[in-house]
């Protein structure tokens, strides 16, 4: 009897450690894992603000060229400040691929223009106040505000929610360790959150933010999403590196709930100021159009509460249209920014704090 009470204690004993140990390790406060590489991420944030900013020149009366954005999205001939390894095209949604391209010729054309912007004319629109300009095709679209922020959505937010994070890449060999890389779970983990375009000691450290974290960072004060979505980067990367599945799955859905809440968030913020600044071509052009490119970014998050045919009835209600090419945002009346503004809130759960974007 006694040898049998002293194997059913060790047993005991046996099984509570097994259980006990995977939650039995340290979660950083900073993105200092062993053996970490998101290069590639790296270099497609950074040829997006290289396009970002050959495109701003527009605005300045720089008549751009359309096969040289084109170049820059798939990285060809020497059109950027540096080599990358990489290219943007690439990783895009493929289906969007020459929706992007007809974009960029569509603002190479309206750069060329030498009038100022107006129904059926594309061209430079002035603030009311005078501090702003912004080129306005004759749809009254932004076109280098749809292709930056369309790309984030298209690329970067699909790549990280619906590549790096889905079951395909997850469910990968956690063993064998490549010096630089990790396990290939792990690198698809850092891949993924090379894209949020945050330093390792994100929140603390705001001074570069690209992108994704720039606007993370905007609607902070509202969604909490700075510390929130850091630290399910940090909770997923650290139950990998100690085999708990659990834990990651769940960071993963932490992850892909706040991300896509900075993108609605983002949204309300621009129908907010379309609504304020209705009066206000230039303002009201401009802010559409951002509020438009990140409701479109809301299909690419394979995990996402709105649907693709409520994003697709956004924005033809919004723009008469939910393809680039057919929308008219000289025909969005006030009261269609303020029904979508309210669509988007109720799915979200946001009414109470869509007017404190």
């Amino acid at each position: 009897m006694k040898k049998i009470n002293s194997l059913v204690l060790l047993f005991t004993v046996i099984i509570g450690l097994v259980s006990c140990g995977k939650d039995d390790y340290d979660i950083p406060t900073s993105y200092n894992f062993d053996n970490v590489s998101y290069s590639g991420q790296t270099s497609r944030l950074n040829m997006l603000t290289e396009m970002k900013t050959y495109m701003s020149t527009a605005q300045q009366g720089v008549e751009l060229d359309a096969q040289k954005l084109k170049d820059m999205f798939v990285n060809e001939g020497d059109v950027f400040s540096k080599v990358y390894p990489k290219q943007i095209k690439s990783k895009t949604f493929e289906s969007e691929r020459t929706v992007f391209e007809t974009l960029m010729e569509e603002l190479a054309l309206a750069s060329k223009s030498k009038v100022a912007g107006t129904f059926e004319n594309s061209g430079i629109i002035q603030s009311n106040d005078g501090s702003k300009y912004y080129l306005i095709g004759s749809d009254g679209l932004d076109h280098a505000q749809i292709i930056e922020k369309g790309i984030m959505g298209a690329c970067f937010y699909y790549q990280a929610t619906s590549v790096y994070l889905s079951a395909d890449r997850m469910n990968v060999d956690n063993d064998a360790v490549v010096i630089g890389e990790g396990t290939a779970m792990e690198h698809h983990w850092d891949e993924a959150f090379g894209y949020f375009g945050v330093q390792t000691d994100f929140p603390s450290n705001k001074e570069i933010l690209s992108f994704w974290g720039n606007y993370s960072n905007k609607t902070d004060a509202v969604l909490n999403s700075n510390q929130t979505i850091m630290n399910a980067f940090l909770k997923g990367r650290a139950a990998i590196s100690n085999d708990d599945l659990e834990k990651r799955d769940e960071a993963i859905a932490e992850i892909r709930a706040n991300w896509e809440k900075v993108s609605v968030g983002s949204a309300l913020h621009y129908l907010n100021e379309a609504t304020t600044s209705y009066e206000d071509k230039a303002i009201r052009f401009h802010a559409l159009s951002e509020a438009i490119a990140f409701i479109y970014s809301l299909k690419f998050n394979e995990d996402k509460i709105i649907s693709n045919t409520e994003v697709n009835n956004l924005l033809t209600e919004l723009a008469t249209s939910n393809s680039f090419d057919q929308m008219n945002l000289y025909q969005t009346e006030l009261a269609a920014i303020s029904s979508v503004s309210d669509q988007l809130a109720t799915i979200y759960s946001m009414e109470d704090l869509k007017a404190e974007f």
